[in-house]
């Protein structure tokens, strides 16, 4: 399984602390349960931002060489004066 990269690591944080404040100051709800389970939401889709976040493009296939140009012929240089 690979690694979380830096910028997954930083959209799902920001949207499990965001996401959290804003459901908790819109819910107006003081109960433990209720506040388990907006974290718990909040994890959820924090987690779910965070797997969605595209991960960087490996190359997996090798470009096919172009063909290389011949060296132009040097032309001989007469040095009669």
């Amino acid at each position: 399984m690979p690694r979380p990269t830096a910028a997954q690591l930083v959209y799902g944080s920001c949207t499990v602390i965001f996401s959290t404040l804003a459901m908790l100051l819109l819910s107006q709800t003081s109960s433990g349960l209720g506040v388990t389970v907006i974290a718990l939401a909040a994890l959820a889709l924090g987690l779910l931002v965070a797997m969605t976040v595209p991960l960087p493009k490996t190359r997996t296939t090798e470009l096919p060489a172009e063909p290389a140009e011949p060296a132009p012929r040097e032309q001989p240089v007469s040095t009669a004066l």
